[in-house]
């Protein structure tokens, strides 16, 4: 079996463990095949609760198989799956030309939709920014609240760690198209559950997390009066939006195949949607 880096903290997610959240989705009372083995998955923070659950739900399927999921963002889950060292990537991005020159075996699949949410404390009035307001606040150009019609109170910007794929689609959609690089007094956080617990605590934050991870502890600001919600990504009028991967190296091998196929079917996809995800075949 392969190893997940040390660095990471790995989740392993056994069948026995169905106290954890758990989905109500209906599976099989008995397995539908032997598989067996092991499988090791690592990278994007945006993906992991997806594939968290279907893995769980997998195990279920098939009590033979263990699977081990960890995050670490999309950076580390190319480059992990691309030396060998897990057996499934799991990236919030596409992989970039210089990661298939050094890994030119990787086969990603696109498994869901997602996109990216600027996010404020709930107690923060202010509902609607235009793009370019939210490049200039990320750049350090525009540092009150003031400036946007609220108090007069140093903006704490949030964003995520380089290498991770959020950060990634932000930069590419939100800072590029106004030439802006990120404020290098930005607070670097290395996931986005740290980002969005660290803006639902601090009233004064900003910050940029996966559609998935939305809840009530943090408000999501409409774009250029665009409310991001999975019908306004898949039809284009929300500006941030991806497609979320699980990456092999080389042709899957047999258990590889058959738990992407898992997450493709009904169930993988429902899991999708109740996870605040977009269904792949939405968009197809």
């Amino acid at each position: 079996m392969k190893k997940v880096w040390a660095a990471v903290i790995v989740v392993v997610v056994t069948a026995a463990a169905l106290g954890i959240a758990a989905l109500k989705t209906q599976t099989p009372e008995t397995p539908t095949s032997q598989l067996s083995g092991s499988l090791t998955i690592a990278g994007s923070t945006s993906l992991f609760p997806v594939i968290d659950e279907c893995a769980r739900l997998f195990m279920e399927r098939h009590p033979d198989v263990r699977i081990t999921v960890a995050g670490g963002g999309s950076g580390h889950g190319i480059k992990a799956v691309g030396a060998g060292e897990v057996d499934i990537g799991m990236a919030s991005r596409d992989v970039k030309p210089k990661e298939f020159e050094l890994y030119p075996d990787l086969k990603p699949v696109p498994v869901a939709m997602d996109s990216v949410a600027v996010v404020v404390h709930p107690e923060n009035p202010i509902e609607n920014l235009t793009l370019e307001q939210i490049a200039k606040i990320f750049g350090g150009e525009i540092r009150s609240w003031r400036e946007l019609g609220w108090e007069d109170a140093e903006i704490h910007v949030v964003t995520r760690e380089y290498g991770s794929g959020t950060r990634a689609t932000f930069e590419e959609h939100v800072l590029k198209p106004f030439g802006i690089e990120m404020f290098a007094g930005a607070l670097t956080k290395h996931s986005n559950g740290e980002v969005r617990a660290t803006v639902s605590t601090d009233r004064h934050a900003i910050g940029y997390i996966s559609l998935g991870y939305v809840d009530a502890s943090v408000k999501a600001l409409r774009i250029d009066g665009v409310t991001p919600t999975p019908e306004n990504v898949t039809s284009g009028k929300y500006p941030l939006s991806r497609k979320l991967y699980l990456i092999t190296k080389g042709d899957p091998d047999p258990l590889e195949k058959a738990f992407i196929e898992f997450v493709l079917s009904d169930e993988g996809q429902g899991v999708v949607e109740k996870l605040g995800y977009i269904r792949l075949e939405v968009v197809k």
